[in-house]
């Protein structure tokens, strides 16, 4: 499979395969478990939990998305692109580690936060890297490539490990709560290791001249960016409807178990239904990308939107765990292609040599937005009492996601 590809871009590719175990074990899958549970035990109930995580997302988000703007132009200054790089993989392997070392609810949610810093300011320069590593033409099946491998990355060693020894863990002796925490330990050893590539293979072509006061001047070109966005119409009109579609995506991925757990599905459950998931999206996301080439990127985008709108009315139905299993399915065939071609996409637009700045306007606007799609979840669980609502509030956002993208494909359709 890997023959097609250059050695820069098998080695950015096989990030998405690093990080994909936080991905899968911290993001969607054992810690939200392990957080209910703990939460539970501590007199919480179900929809605060809710309520508490999705805050919690809501707010290391913004952390994020108010740095995003000033880290991507700081990135794009001549080897500052890898340095940055590093010290949020440091921030996110770090606070993930930690994450093993008590049972606490609020030590949880605090060091998840922590962590959700590090993993999306280190993918804010991962994403920019992809114009260093391959040629525009190779863009689409390059990024699909990469969430692909991903999944199988998060599905396999690290994420059936953690699953096999959390069910099968007390009956050799190992307390569940201990395997869970190990669980962590897992996503490290297999971030690190398998981050190695990019580290050592990835470099920065496109970039700007050093010079003296690079804080400073870099404020200086967000504003001159903001200043001249009527030169870039395309690219904000898209980052718009971005800025909505690809919310409810994060927030399907960040509230899926919590709110499974909400509906009375075990956990057992919820965590073997999100390794089919893992599995099944490998396929999918190379066939989104197979498929973009033949009918166009922004109608496989435009595919994505109208899937999710049916997972949200079908997670509001939601009462068995059959439904669970088509809801599981269908976040499957378009999870990964979505925000694949999404980012090659927005890749085909910008201007190269600045790739980090502007990728820092893709991360604000993404992370921007994923602190609304928790938020209203949380929110509408919280007043409703209960979590269909605020999984059934979700399917606003791609209502207007969809409706802008449309608005923008017919307004700029030779960007599309």
């Amino acid at each position: 499979m890997f023959g097609k590809f250059t050695r820069q871009e098998k080695s950015w590719i096989m990030y998405d395969w690093a990080n994909s175990a936080y991905s899968a074990i911290v993001t969607a899958s054992v810690l939200p478990i392990f957080f209910k549970s703990i939460a539970r035990n501590a007199g919480v109930s179900a929809n605060m939990a809710d309520s508490y995580w999705g805050y919690a997302t809501s707010a290391a988000t913004l952390i994020i998305a108010l740095m995003a703007p000033v880290l991507g132009t700081i990135g794009d200054y001549k080897n500052m692109k890898m340095k940055m790089f590093k010290v949020f993989l440091g921030v996110g392997v770090l606070s993930t580690g930690f994450l093993a070392l008590k049972e606490h609810w609020v030590y949880l949610l605090v060091l998840y936060m922590v962590s959700v810093v590090g993993f999306t300011g280190a993918n804010l320069f991962y994403d920019a890297f992809i114009v260093d590593v391959t040629a525009e033409d190779r863009m689409d099946l390059v990024s699909t490539y990469g969430f692909a491998l991903g999944y199988i990355g998060g599905s396999t060693i690290p994420f059936v490990a953690s699953i096999a020894l959390i069910m099968f863990g007390p009956k050799i002796g190992i307390p569940t709560s201990v395997a869970t925490r190990f669980s962590f330990i897992i996503t490290v050893v297999w971030w690190i290791l398998f981050s190695i590539p990019i580290l050592k293979d990835v470099k920065q072509s496109y970039y700007v001249e050093e010079e003296k006061h690079i804080v400073i001047n870099s404020f200086r070109r967000i504003f001159d960016t903001f200043k001249n966005i009527r030169r870039y119409k395309h690219i904000f009109l898209f980052l718009l409807a971005y800025f909505f579609y690809i919310d409810g995506v994060n927030t399907i991925i960040h509230m899926a178990s919590v709110y499974g757990d909400s509906v009375g599905i075990d956990s057992n459950t919820l965590l073997i239904a999100l390794l089919a998931t893992q599995i099944v999206a490998f396929p999918c996301a190379i066939i989104y990308g197979k498929l973009a080439e033949r009918v166009g990127n922004s109608k496989m985008i435009l595919t994505g939107i109208i899937t999710y709108i049916i997972i949200c009315i079908v997670a509001y139905r939601m009462k068995t765990v059959v439904e669970f299993w088509i809801l599981a399915m269908l976040v499957a065939t378009s999870q990964g292609g979505i925000q694949a071609l999404s980012r090659s996409y927005f890749s085909k637009m910008i201007p190269k040599e600045k790739a980090n700045e502007f990728f820092g306007f893709y991360d604000i606007f993404g992370k921007f937005a994923a602190i609304m799609g928790p938020a209203l979840y949380a929110f509408f669980s919280q007043i409703t009492g209960h979590s269909r609502y605020g999984v059934l509030s979700v399917m606003l956002l791609f209502l207007v996601g969809g409706t802008l993208f449309i608005y923008s494909t017919v307004k700029y359709p030779h960007s599309s």
